[in-house]
């Protein structure tokens, strides 16, 4: 009998669909049956001796919430049958016109319950906890998760303990993940924490994937892409995570509509074993950024959500270096110009925020101008090693992709169709806040705001939270000047200053749009003092009114 190892996910849901992604414990039929009649079916497909299936739901009615149960070959699997959650829901379309969007990144996996949290609280699973007291508390219709999903380079003492038991850690790549077996490990202790688990079954997710989904600093530059592909190790890594990225994460991003259309997803369906054929895909991906779109853009009725793959879609030449290669780039304008006026919010989803604090992205710009030769071989050399050991490869080390975005959203934000809001929605750096920019000419009609919240359910050193906070000051920007001006960086195309925060802490942010107005609410999670946990409100501000 078939048994269900993972899952499920509610992933996409619109008026009348939805997919709910699980991982089965051998080829079986998956199937979806709603309390409303409303259901969908769906064989598995095989990978790596995995077995999946993304149960496309039909015959949802807008506006209504509905439970689901799982059956794998026609037996009950979910809800477990010892559960003390409430039902699992798809609640098909909005209530009303408000869209609630949650957002977050940077999340290790909770420890079991019996084991010590060295990082504090995991925001999702304190959400859940919220959700799962109070069925009908106010919800998110869609929780963004804006990367490192996973670490496949930072595992947990559990984690490592399997991986000795299939090879020696002395030899590369250590306590890292190896291969796809090993990233499946990753997905059972991420998700099947039981609040999560529940959490994920019952909340729409969007993703993408961030370095640590692969490993830290991953394609920062050409010269550490050539030292990675000079391993014996890497080549299996890289291809084992894209292979695990695109079934746990990646097709779920997608509607039922782009499923359909995929050549892919159909081959693999249609093969007894897609290992090979999903590996050469990863192999070609890895070598030609352009071979796969990662991105993908969402309708949630009058919000537009564009999430922009930034790591994969690299150039890394130096002296061409973009954040995204010239079709990505094309991709992500023509979406933004779509059907100008018939969307009130644009969301853009990037994993790595677009403004950082000022010294921080003078620093990115100088080391860049260093790399590619402005101040001779010397400095070039020194800079590469600068960029690896302090992460700078942010928007800001890409400065005319950190400027054609500028462009782009003050294009977007101008004229009499455009939006009320265009906002950045970022993770990345393990701290939240808000950040403002204006233009030089008057800029767009539009609010624009970086938004940034991390991490779910990690850490940061004391000694960055003062230099984050530090970063932000005026000293700190003349600082960065001086800095930007020893490699003959010019003044960026816009300015900006921060508006709120920094907050420190495991946090989650929640976008509430009605119309033309958004309200902004940032949490934290806290213990309740009774030994529970609960999401604290440090922030709640109105970002636009109707």
């Amino acid at each position: 009998m078939a048994g269900l190892r993972l899952g499920p996910l509610l992933r996409y849901v619109d008026d009348s669909t939805a997919t709910v992604w699980i991982e089965a414990s051998r080829p079986c039929t998956a199937e979806v049956r709603c309390a409303d009649g409303a259901h969908g079916t769906a064989r598995t497909f095989q990978v790596a001796g995995h077995h999946y299936a993304l149960v496309p739901v039909t015959g949802l009615t807008a506006g209504t919430t509905t439970s689901y149960e799982v059956l794998l070959d026609g037996t009950r699997v979910w809800p477990l049958p010892d559960s003390s959650f409430p039902p699992s829901v798809i609640r098909a379309g909005f209530v009303g016109d408000t869209v609630r969007v949650a957002f977050g990144s940077c999340r290790w996996a909770a420890p079991p319950a019996d084991g010590k949290d060295r990082v504090g609280l995991d925001a999702l699973d304190t959400l859940a906890a919220r959700f799962a007291a109070d069925p009908t508390a106010e919800r998110p219709d869609v929780l963004l998760l804006l990367g490192d999903q996973i670490y496949a380079d930072e595992t947990s003492v559990a984690t490592r303990r399997l991986l000795a038991a299939r090879r020696d850690l002395r030899e590369p790549p250590g306590g890292g993940v190896a291969d796809y077996e090993e990233y499946t490990q990753l997905y059972y202790e991420s998700w099947l924490d039981s609040q999560v688990r529940w959490l994920l079954s019952t909340v729409p997710t969007c993703m993408i994937f961030d370095d640590h989904d692969v490993i830290d600093d991953w394609n920062t530059s050409a010269s550490w892409l050539a030292d990675l592909r000079a391993t014996d190790w890497w080549q299996e890594r890289i291809l084992s995570g894209l292979m695990s990225y695109w079934v746990h994460q990646h097709l779920g991003n997608l509607s039922p509509a782009e499923l359909a259309a995929d050549p892919l997803y159909a081959a693999v369906r249609d093969t007894p074993d897609a290992t090979d054929l999903l590996r050469a895909f990863a192999h070609e991906a890895d070598a030609d950024p352009t071979a796969a779109r990662w991105s993908y853009r969402r309708d949630f009725g009058r919000v537009r959500l564009l999430m922009v793959d930034t790591r994969a879609a690299r150039v890394l030449a130096e002296g061409e270096r973009a954040m995204l290669d010239p079709g990505e780039e094309q991709w992500l304008r023509t979406e933004a110009l779509d059907e100008p006026g018939s969307y009130d919010h644009l969301l853009i989803g990037t994993s790595l925020p677009w403004l950082l604090p000022h010294l921080a992205h003078d620093a990115e710009g100088w080391n860049a101008a260093l790399c590619r030769g402005e101040k001779g071989e010397r400095w070039a050399r020194w800079g590469e090693k600068m960029r690896r050991a302090a992460d700078l490869e942010h928007w800001s080390a890409f400065p005319e992709s950190f400027d054609a975005l500028a462009a782009l959203i003050a294009e977007v934000g101008s004229g009499d169709a455009a939006p009320a809001t265009v906002c950045v929605l970022s993770g990345d750096v393990h701290h939240a806040y808000v950040a403002e920019p204006t233009w030089p000419s008057g800029g767009p009609h539009a609010r624009v705001l970086q938004l940034t919240c991390s991490p779910v359910h990690n850490s940061i050193p004391l000694v960055l939270k003062w230099g984050f906070r530090f970063g932000w000051s005026g000293v700190a920007r003349f600082l960065g000047r001086r800095i930007a001006g020893h490699g003959k960086v010019p003044q960026p195309s816009i300015d900006w200053r921060c508006t709120g925060g920094p907050w420190f802490g495991n946090q989650l942010m929640t976008l509430t749009m009605n119309g033309r107005s958004a309200r902004l609410r940032l949490e934290h999670a806290q213990g309740d003092g009774r030994g529970g946990a609960r999401l604290a409100t440090v922030e709640e501000s109105v970002l636009t009114t109707a």
